[in-house]
């Protein structure tokens, strides 16, 4: 073909013509668009970078990275992926069928799954771990081990991190926090590691106050949080504003959404969340609470104290009937804890 060229054209138009074949293959190789992922419709998607060569697109290696030939503008990319489910005439980088090169990026590794394809897989490194034993995790879950949460973190949790080792209790009793932090139960009766901050910011507006459920004015929710820290037990909000000497729910406005429930023990209203719908319940998630009547769940508990308008809370997890000697003592605890709260208490107020 180029000889019958070279016989019709001018010498210098036919080297004209062969330096611009090489300019349009030169773009040609240049041109394209760098994808992340090939999606199961086989289309490229999640775009890394426009104006990219194959050549580089593919040479990180990283799993599932795609490469489109067609160099189209912007608006162009913008409907692909927004209406039509990604980029078409998807090729996949030589390194997509095999673990071969692939970059999983740190705690994971490329694994072959049972349709041969390559796939990135949690694999934390677990070597330097001494605590051999189960450990509690931010998440107020039990894991066997360490590298149990590692795996867990890699899989979809990035905040997920060890509070204490050991399993989840349900007091601070023997639980042994890790350097400046301290152990505090919340409402829930779970026990957290949590760093007590010390300092809180002058309270600009009255609109600050809040009610703690121990009847103690609070000036701030900073405020409110550090008390509970120093004190190792959840306090709570019981409404906002300043504590009232109310006799009744009556006395007592609750913010929208909220209802008042009667603390008859303590003769104080606190407001609660009253429109929880309740999954169905587990027979292990049954409690006891304190009018002594065993409710499926905790959610089945708060419903009731809601109908009756009345505080319930829960004395122990399961039957009233199925007290273990375990549960006395945590309760003994519970006590002697209460009686140097109300201390406290007294102590802040005055």
């Amino acid at each position: 073909m180029f000889r019958m060229l070279k016989h019709h054209l001018h010498p210098r138009i036919f080297l004209m013509s062969i330096w611009l074949c090489h300019l349009m293959e030169h773009q040609k190789v240049q041109a394209g668009n760098c994808w992340l992922q090939q999606g199961k419709n086989g289309r490229c998607q999640v775009l890394y970078m426009p104006g990219m060569s194959r050549e580089e697109c593919c040479r990180s290696g990283r799993l599932g990275t795609s490469w489109t030939e067609e160099d189209v503008p912007n608006s162009t990319l913008f409907r692909w992926m927004i209406f039509n489910g990604g980029a078409p005439n998807c090729i996949p980088c030589k390194g997509g069928e095999t673990c071969d090169n692939v970059d999983c990026g740190p705690g994971k590794r490329c694994k072959m799954n049972r349709r041969s394809k390559p796939r990135c897989v949690c694999a934390p490194d677990c070597s330097n771990i001494t605590w051999k034993g189960p450990v509690c995790g931010s998440d107020g879950k039990t894991y066997k081990d360490e590298c149990a949460l590692l795996k867990a973190k890699c899989k979809g949790h990035p905040d997920l991190d060890v509070q204490y080792q050991g399993k989840c209790k349900k007091t601070c009793r023997d639980v042994l926090c890790p350097g400046s932090s301290t152990c505090v139960v919340d409402q829930t009766n779970n026990a957290y590691c949590v760093t007590c901050n010390r300092i809180c910011p002058e309270v600009t507006s009255p609109e600050q106050y809040l009610c703690g459920n121990d009847g103690i004015i609070y000036a701030s929710a900073c405020h409110l949080r550090r008390a509970t820290c120093l004190l190792g037990r959840s306090i709570g909000v019981a409404y906002e504003g300043k504590c009232i000497k109310a006799k009744s729910c009556e006395d007592i406005q609750c913010s929208a959404g909220k209802k008042c429930l009667w603390d008859a023990r303590m003769s104080r209203g606190r407001c609660s969340l009253c429109d929880e719908a309740c999954p169905e319940s587990r027979t292990d998630e049954a409690v006891c609470a304190s009018d002594n009547t065993t409710y499926p769940s905790e959610c089945a508990m708060k419903q009731a104290a809601c109908a009756l308008g009345a505080l319930l809370e829960v004395k122990h997890s399961g039957s009233c009937n199925s007290i273990t000697e375990d549960q006395e003592e945590d309760e003994e605890d519970e006590d002697s804890d209460y009686m140097a709260y109300v201390h406290l208490s007294s102590v802040l107020d005055g």
